[in-house]
Order: C-alpha cells, then sequence, then structure tokens
C-alpha cells in the first residue's frame, strides 16, 4: 500500500498540529492518530504508521529529559522491561482484531477519550513517597499496563502515564516525567517493530510526518506555555469529533 498525495495534506498539518499541541497542551496523540484515518488509511496502518511519526518525536523528547538528568535510570529500566512485554502484547492483540471491529471498538473509545480531554485538569499536589520498592513494584504494574495500551491504541499515553505515576506510584513530578518519557519511547519503539514486520507501515508517510511533529513541537515549545491548554482542547474535541463521524458513517457507504 502506498500514500497518495491527498493523503499527506491530510496528514502532514494534522500530525504538525498534533506535534504544536503535545508540546503546549499535551495529548497530541489524541490528534495524529485520528489524522491518518481521517485520510483513509485503514486501521492498522493508521497505528503502524503513527508509532513511526510519534516515536521521532518522542525520541527526541526522552533524549532531552537523558542528557538533563531528569530520568532516573535503575526504575526506568525495570519499567521499560515491562513496557517492552505490555506493548508487543497490546499491538499483537490489535492485530488479531478486523479492521471493521476496530472501528467499532473506536466508536466507544472516542466519546471516553472526548470526555477525558474536556475533565482533565493540572496535576495535583506532589504525594508522600512511598518505600523504593513499593514504588518500583507499582511503576512496573503501570508500565505493563499502559504499555498494553499503547501497543493496542496509544493516544494519551504519556500523559496517563504520568497521572498514574504520580496519583498511584506517588513519584515526584520531574522522575514521574522522565520514567514517563523512557516507557513511552519504549512502547512505541516496539509496537512499531510488531507492526512493521506485519508490513502495517507506510516508511515515507510516517517519516514525513516524523518531520512534521518533530517542528510542531519545537514551535509549541518556543511560543507558548500555560495559557495554550485552554486554546488547544477545542482542536482536540474539533478533530475527534470528526474522526467520530467518519468512523460512524463510513460502514454505511455515506463516506469515501
Amino acid at each position: 500500500m502506498n500514500a497518495g498525495l491527498s493523503q499527506y495534506l491530510i496528514v502532514c498539518p494534522l500530525v504538525f498540529l498534533a506535534g504544536f499541541v503535545d508540546a503546549v497542551a499535551g495529548g497530541g496523540g489524541l490528534i495524529s492518530l485520528p489524522a491518518y484515518m481521517i485520510a483513509g488509511l485503514p486501521v492498522h496502518y493508521a497505528i503502524g504508521t503513527n508509532k513511526l511519526s510519534s516515536g521521532m518525536g518522542t525520541a527526541i523528547a526522552t533524549g532531552r529529559f537523558a542528557r538533563k538528568g531528569y530520568i532516573p535510570w535503575r526504575q526506568a529500566g525495570f519499567c521499560v522491561v515491562c513496557a517492552l512485554a505490555g506493548s508487543g502484547l497490546g499491538a499483537r492483540l490489535a492485530l488479531l482484531l478486523e479492521d471493521g471491529i476496530f472501528r467499532l471498538l473506536m466508536l466507544g473509545i472516542l466519546p471516553l477519550t472526548a470526555v477525558y480531554v474536556t475533565r482533565s485538569k493540572a496535576l495535583a499536589a506532589e504525594k508522600e513517597p512511598f518505600s523504593q520498592g513499593k514504588t518500583l513494584a507499582i511503576s512496573m504494574g503501570i508500565a505493563f499496563c499502559i504499555g498494553v495500551y499503547d501497543g493496542f491504541y496509544g493516544p494519551g499515553t504519556g500523559t496517563f502515564l504520568i497521572l498514574l505515576l504520580t496519583a498511584v506510584a506517588h513519584m515526584g513530578l520531574r522522575p514521574a516525567n522522565g520514567v514517563a518519557k523512557a516507557i513511552n519511547l519504549t512502547t512505541n519503539v516496539t509496537a512499531l517493530a510488531v507492526y512493521w514486520s506485519s508490513g502495517k507501515v507506510l516508511f515515507l508517510l510516517g517519516l514525513t510526518a516524523g518531520l512534521f511533529s518533530i517542528t510542531g513541537n519545537w514551535l509549541g515549545a518556543r511560543f507558548f506555555e500555560d495559557r495554550g491548554a485552554r486554546a488547544v482542547k477545542p482542536i482536540m474535541l474539533t478533530v475527534l469529533a470528526i474522526f467520530f463521524i467518519r468512523v460512524l458513517l463510513e460502514p454505511f457507504g455515506l463516506i469515501a
């Protein structure tokens, strides 16, 4: 399967917007995956190709965190192993589902995602830390479960990880961000490998979109700070609404 010019014209601007949104408020994956499906890619190609483009941005962000010393490597290492197993399992489960069944699942997932976007708030104050052993055990469980989710579907993974690591594992915000980046990069690469080996990645489209994602991330980080979060929620909801309508109408032949 090869991508046409119209698909590049739809995907690349939306993935740029996803990168911009991700830098400003997080949740860029809530735009980037629907972008591929709005462009008409089958579900598995959309997820696989999105893993390539989003993984490029995640790799750069993880490298930046590592250079600044924000990743506690001992804890991150154990979490990465769990994330590796979870993501591989999630991706294989996704590939077992037929395209039509996956789209039916989207009809349930998308409204829940929209509710999450509208109700999400800033992170609560940091909680009293657990013992190192308890924090590590909880973090490993979180890494596996979110790894399954990211391999299977993916959008919102980074945000979910930070929320769970801070609220459930009682990690500080900075190490939680660092561990989340390491986990997210692992789940992206693992799922990408599974989809790639199954021939479900459009390399040129994903690579091109990845460059747009990196540019969007750079501009978002450069020009916007806290006030941008309120501005991007309507954008996310608009894209999700368009995607929902497309998934709803496509089985009836009312949309190409």
